[in-house]
């Protein structure tokens, strides 16, 4: 790929056998290199230290796999997308003065870069990365069906037996903040095996508890543990597929998360009937084990820079020369730097940017509304109607169809929004992102006013079981669609709006189900159903007001992508010839950072 071409449309690549009938963008060439011969071993010029973090060149191929928050701004990430006849490129001049550096790329064709891998083993990764993903949900909620057998054994309240959920999703917001940096830095095997050992051995003591306090720490540890999963799994199946091919593959795993939660209430319910609830703890540690050795002795490192690093680390030893280098060896920002960006970047966003701020908020709703149910459906069905907890269980399954009806419709959507693409030449605002969300919003507060005013203990199971079908058929628009106009907005800051998001989202659905059972004892069961439907209705609100004020939102933002480079770009399309810039710095800079998408 040439360093000074635009990257190309969603769903395409630089690769020889992408559709020629898709969008791409011409060559844009910076004034100062308009006239000289390019090729990948030119070493950038003029770099840009960003002194701003207003977004103002818009990137429509942001690369999940590129470390730009752990590398310094001289960083050539063009090392980690290149494939090269000599396995190198040239890099920065060594202290010397006198010779340059040699970053190490991937050869064409190469057996050590995922993407070349067969389609075969690389379904067999994505489906080992995909179930790992359902095994960490649905151990999130699989203790739910018997917190009364918890409580009873311990001698506690129901509250505090649900601490046991509480401290395990709790996890699932902290847990990213530390491994996410570290996947960079170490590579994404290291973190899966290591922490996937730590979970499946906290499981049992979690399993042979003898007082409450064991099971909560055991909980919370596992939390933080299986939340490394979760982070990782959206850029491990970057690493594999080129980005023509993943619609696919990401609507299989995008469903994963969601399943999961819906099937750890139907296993356990039967589990605890048969067996009580310690054994809902043992079959979380049969399927984590499983899926550990499974990710840990039979997928191999997919991170590029992590690959290529060990291969110029065997240069070096071979050669005895120590100018095999890559990116990360020469060009690692100061470590209070990258603090700043992984910790304090989130925030900032969260509470300064009105766009952050309102989908985080509605995403919250969203994940709150998905736990409770783990609450609510017990007292609906259990209380109510004096159903064991096995088929209580069984009442989730609408849920799950829905979710996976979702995932099945979802090639359909990114069908239309390339339509969408070629409709604006290439350059689609981000609020196209919106159209799912504004279409799907509507099916959860329709779930939610079905399950709450069918719900009387006389009525049939029927009403309240369907309800759950359209709130899972809504989940999965809303959540991609979320994150999709995160990314459009907020291009290189996305990775940390999207961190905002994941963090206040886990701390709002570990919250809701300690004052569940309050709120259905004092509303009832059709007035407390009825209050979460009215403000998933008024969240419906918030696509449609990014639809009307989002782009003037963007233009007075500090961070989000306004749509200043697109005039320059409008001209260019497939065959067209470069567009010279006068001013260079920003595309060198864009160029060098394409890191920030994140999984939904």
């Amino acid at each position: 790929m040439d360093p000074h071409e635009e990257p190309t449309v969603e769903g395409q690549s630089a690769h020889p056998d992408h559709n020629p009938q898709q969008v791409r963008y011409g060559s844009i060439i910076p004034a100062s290199l308009a006239h000289q011969p390019t090729n990948l071993t030119h070493r950038p010029t003029n770099l840009l230290a960003r002194s701003s973090t207003k977004e103002t060149i818009r990137d429509p191929n942001l690369d999940v796999n590129l470390p730009y928050r752990t590398l310094s701004n001289e960083a050539n990430l063009n090392e980690y997308i290149a494939e090269t006849i000599t396995g190198e490129i040239e890099g920065p001049v060594e202290p010397d003065g006198e010779h340059h550096y040699h970053l190490v790329t991937f050869l064409p064709n190469d057996p050590e870069n995922p993407k070349n891998w067969s389609k075969a083993y690389k379904w067999y990764c994505t489906m080992v990365v995909a179930v790992t993903c359902f095994v960490v949900a649905f151990s999130s909620s699989v203790v739910t069906p018997d917190i009364a057998g918890v409580a009873d054994e311990f001698g506690v309240s129901d509250e505090v037996a649900l601490l046991s959920v509480t401290l395990f999703v709790v996890g699932f917001g902290v847990g990213p903040m530390i491994f996410a940096p570290l996947s960079e830095v170490l590579g994404r095997r290291i973190i899966y095996g290591t922490t996937l050992l730590v979970a499946v051995l906290f499981i049992i003591p979690g399993a042979v508890a003898k007082n409450i306090a064991t099971l909560l720490v055991a909980r919370a540890i596992d939390g933080i543990a299986f939340s490394a999963p979760m982070t990782l799994v959206g850029g491990t199946l970057a690493d594999l597929w080129r980005s023509e091919e993943r619609g696919v593959p990401m609507a299989a795993f995008s469903a994963a998360p969601f399943i999961g939660p819906a099937i750890g209430p139907l296993v356990g319910g039967f589990l605890s009937d048969a067996a009580g609830w310690r054994w809902l703890y043992w079959i979380q540690l049969i399927l984590a084990f499983v899926v550990w050795v499974l990710i840990t002795f039979t997928v191999p490192e997919t991170y590029a820079p992590t690959i290529l690093a060990k291969r110029a680390k065997k240069m070096r030893e071979e050669t005895g020369k120590p100018d095999y280098v890559t990116e990360e060896d020469i060009d690692k920002r100061p470590f209070g730097e990258r603090l700043r960006i992984f910790l304090v970047r989130p925030i900032q966003l969260l509470f300064g940017e009105l766009i952050v701020f309102l989908i985080s908020l509605y995403m919250s709703v969203l994940y709150g509304l998905l736990y409770m149910f783990f609450v609510a459906f017990p007292i609906v069905f259990q209380e109510g109607k004096g159903y064991s907890a096995g088929i209580t269980g069984l009442m989730f399954i609408p849920l799950a169809v829905g979710v996976v009806c979702s995932a099945i419709c979802a090639p359909l959507v990114n069908s239309h929004y390339r339509k969408l693409i070629r409709k604006h030449h290439g350059l689609p605002p981000p609020e196209l992102r919106l159209i799912p969300m504004m279409c799907s919003c509507w099916f959860i507060p329709m779930g939610l006013f079905i399950f709450a005013w069918t719900s009387y203990p006389h009525l049939i199971w029927v009403g309240p079981a369907l309800g759950g079908f359209p709130i899972g058929f809504g989940f999965i628009f809303l959540y991609n669609s979320a994150n999709n106009y995160l990314v459009d907005a907020y291009q290189h800051q996305a990775a940390s709006a999207l961190a905002a998001k994941t963090c206040i989202r886990s701390f709002w659905g570990a919250a809701v189900v300690l004052f569940t059972n309050q709120m259905y004892a004092r509303l009832g069961y059709e007035w407390a159903s009825s209050l979460l439907a009215f403000i998933s209705l008024a969240c419906c609100g918030i696509p449609f007001l990014f639809w009307t004020y989002g782009a003037r939102i963007r233009q007075r933002s500090n961070y989000a992508y306004a749509g200043e480079d697109d005039e320059k770009l409008a001209d260019t399309s497939d065959g067209a010839g470069p567009l010279v810039r006068e001013d260079d710095s920003e595309d060198q800079d864009l160029r060098r950072a394409r890191s920030y998408v994140s999984n939904p």
